[in-house]
């Protein structure tokens, strides 16, 4: 009988928790579960006092360099007091695991546990106070840059499109739509004189715990690279928009987490005329993903999904009166 080559595997819990406890000196009551699959796997790592998180990076996903630039990141955040989830080292010093597993070697990180959970309605006093821890990411990455992605307009917009073009005919409506956008936006980045700097490129509710203290601690640098900061702002911006269903309240806690971020880091008029396009570019590259990972992020991919997609990117332009 033929053994068939795997394009992912889920690993057995047990058998990995009882590897990283070997490595990193951990308590043997230590528990290791899966918590969940996607673009990476998460495994909670759990003895009686303390909670770790480990995330396995699917094959092929992140080269080593690209992870360690990752952990060099997150050091020098958690160096300069931010409140993130940063990398653990093992026994002996090292942050990187190489697990070999079906498909070939797969790179596994343990990370600090982010105390508190994902607040899905968060309020306007809160949304200032992201802004602020926003604010104080990019001014402590600012003037450096990473041995990572570029978020230009090619990375933003075009080669997204072709990714969705993949799957869905260009005649479509939303496709067309999609490529006149991503046309405007590559106008407008070339015009604008954006900041540079490290962006987080998913910093949204998903990816903060928010303790009953309002404590907001910030994980899942996995999309992290350089590129314009206001690229963050209006991710942030536009993922509001989707959650608050009454447009005034969220009115309100978007000029909240504006303001938060501008206490830190000012943004320019031409920046701030800016945030709809640059949401729009973010929302467009992440369809790129879903369609060259499909298999991995979005297995409903089809035209009904491409349609209420596109209608939220569509949604949030025309609020923007574009």
């Amino acid at each position: 009988m033929n053994t068939f080559p795997v394009t992912r595997s889920i690993l057995n819990a047990k058998e990995l928790g009882d590897y990283i406890i070997s490595q990193y000196d951990l308590d043997n009551s230590t528990g290791c579960s899966l918590f969940r699959t996607g673009m990476n796997h998460t495994y909670m790592l759990t003895d009686n006092s303390t909670k770790h998180v480990l995330r396995l990076y699917c094959h092929n996903w992140r080269t080593k360099q690209e992870i360690e630039e990752e952990i060099s990141l997150l050091l020098s955040l958690k160096e300069k007091g931010l409140d993130i989830s940063h990398p653990v080292p093992d026994a002996n010093g090292n942050y990187i695991q190489e697990i070999n597993t079906p498909e070939g070697i797969r790179y596994a990180v343990v990370f600090s546990f982010a105390e508190g959970g994902k607040v899905r309605f968060i309020d306007e006093d809160t949304c200032f106070y992201i802004g602020t821890i926003m604010g104080k990411f990019h001014q402590a990455t600012k003037s450096k840059t990473y041995k990572r992605i570029n978020y230009n307009t090619e990375i933003l917009t075009e080669l997204p499109y072709q990714y969705a073009n993949a799957y869905f005919h260009e005649d479509l409506p939303e496709m067309q739509y999609l490529k006149a956008l991503g046309n405007d936006i590559k106008q407008l980045f070339k015009q604008i004189p954006l900041e540079q700097g490290v962006v987080h490129l998913d910093m949204w509710y998903e990816n903060m715990a928010i303790t009953n203290e309002n404590e907001v601690t910030v994980f899942d640098f996995d999309f992290f690279g350089n590129g314009p900061l206001i690229l963050d702002v209006a991710y942030f911006c536009k993922h509001l928009f989707i959650i608050e269903p009454n447009k005034e309240v969220y009115s309100k806690k978007v000029q909240a987490f504006i303001n938060g971020y501008q206490s830190i880091n000012p943004l320019s008029q031409q920046e701030l005329n800016i945030i709809p396009h640059a949401a729009a570019a973010v929302f467009i590259f992440y369809l790129g993903v879903q369609s060259q990972r499909f298999d991995w992020s979005n297995i409903f991919l089809s035209e009904n999904y491409l349609k209420m997609y596109v209608g939220r990117i569509q949604s949030w332009m025309k609020y923007q009166k574009y």
